[in-house]
């Protein structure tokens, strides 16, 4: 808990968007209703789907060709399977874009609801449900992420994360994309499910740790190179070694 615990505190996306909390936990009790209840709800649910999206259409897309985009994606997340126990890449470099998206999140939903509501409720709903809601939810997201990688004694909680992310990693990068304890029925929902017979027919321990990219492409050399990074990952655990999921 506490080496969890330490990383998040040190994480500058978190940083970043605490501030953003602390207004909707004021707007939250100063204009308190239960449906603003409602409202942290429904950003809780919706930031567990964005955090499912954007894993699997963002940051698992086709690898760009352009070298300068694909060392973004690499900064963002190929270096974090390449290398998945450096904290350095458990988050992506650019630590303004939770805020950024928050804040247009906010007002897209004030837009959308407005005609319907008015525009003061509107935005109390908005700002609610994705400062309190969403920001919550995020913060839950990177605990369970941080707590699957540390090398650290864990509890039922952290072993049954540690289990079902860790298959994403080093079974199957194609399945499993929730990371958040208590929402792998959104990977049911969408069809990717971690499967047993599927992962060992897609498995292939020279590239299962580049996403499927071979380990030697010049784009991945180049992005290591940009980063400082002189290493080749090796050492790839082989399916008997791997953690196994339910």
């Amino acid at each position: 808990m506490k080496a969890t615990l330490g990383i998040l505190l040190n994480m500058g996306s978190l940083h970043r968007l605490f501030p953003l909390w602390l207004i909707g936990i004021a707007t939250f009790f100063y204009w308190y209703s239960p449906w603003l209840i409602l409202a942290i709800a429904y950003g809780m649910l919706a930031q567990f789907f964005v955090e499912y999206a954007m894993h699997r259409f963002l940051l698992h897309r086709e690898p760009p060709t352009d070298q300068g985009v694909f060392n973004d994606l690499y900064r963002s997340h190929i270096g974090h399977h390449e290398f998945p126990n450096d904290a350095e890449f458990f988050t992506g470099g650019d630590h303004w874009y939770p805020v950024r998206f928050g804040l247009i999140s906010v007002v897209i939903h004030s837009l959308v609801l407005w005609p319907f509501i008015g525009l003061g409720p509107a935005v109390l709903f908005a700002t609610v449900a994705l400062f309190v809601g969403s920001i919550s939810a995020f913060t839950f997201y990177e605990y369970c992420h941080t707590l699957a990688h540390v090398n650290v004694p864990k509890g039922w909680f952290g072993q049954r994360v540690t289990r079902s992310h860790l298959a994403h990693h080093f079974q199957d990068h194609d399945a499993t994309y929730h990371v958040s304890f208590g929402m792998n029925w959104i990977d049911r929902l969408f069809g990717t499910k971690h499967d047993a017979a599927t992962a060992r027919e897609r498995y292939d321990r020279d590239t299962i740790l580049s996403m499927g990219m071979d380990p030697e492409d010049l784009r991945l050399v180049t992005a290591r190179k940009a980063f400082g990074i002189t290493k080749v990952p090796r050492g790839k655990m082989t399916r008997k070694q791997a953690p196994q999921t339910q």
